[in-house]
């Protein structure tokens, strides 16, 4: 397959993908998709260049869908696997185990810093935590000053842990 023809599906799955988001999720779910399928379309072997396209739309919504909690119906939005593969056209399994495949490629998982939708990023549990010479440890129970540094860190995108032996 040619790199033009591998940009063709990849243009397809965003627009699959992105025609689901904008009728059924929201815009945080969009761009999401956006990014996966983009990420997909740069490996040196793109994984969607075989199979069919809807699957790999159906799959890319279902790997970003599952880590944000979409088919828990206490989380908004909410959605079930199977009214993801019913508008796709697809079959259930065969998209779980495509979206499975998907989430070990990229190590994808709850919290995941790089597909998190907006409300899972501000409501991530991890964000009070912090290590401390190779322990998790609430945030607060810090000094002040080392909270600030941890949070102008992350402002940045970067993680931080601290060591209170001397080097």
């Amino acid at each position: 397959m040619t790199k033009e023809e591998i940009k063709a599906r990849e243009q397809k799955l965003l627009e699959l993908t992105g025609a689901f988001c904008a009728q059924k999720l929201d815009d945080d779910y969009l761009q999401l998709c956006e990014k996966l399928v983009k990420k997909l379309g740069r490996k040196r072997d793109a994984p969607f260049k075989r199979g069919k396209i809807e699957i790999w739309a159906a799959a890319i919504v279902y790997a970003i869908g599952s880590i944000n909690f979409l088919f828990d119906k206490s989380f908004e939005p909410y959605m079930t696997a199977e009214q993801i593969s019913e508008y796709f056209g697809t079959k259930n399994s065969t998209v779980s185990n495509k979206a499975s495949q998907i989430k070990d490629m990229f190590n994808l998982w709850h919290y995941s810093p790089e597909f998190s939708t907006q409300v899972m990023t501000e409501n991530n549990p991890f964000n009070n935590m912090v290590m401390v010479d190779g322990f998790i440890v609430p945030l607060d129970t810090i000094p002040e000053d080392f909270q600030e540094r941890v949070k102008a860190a992350r402002a940045e995108g970067r993680d931080i842990e601290f060591t209170t032996e001397p080097e």
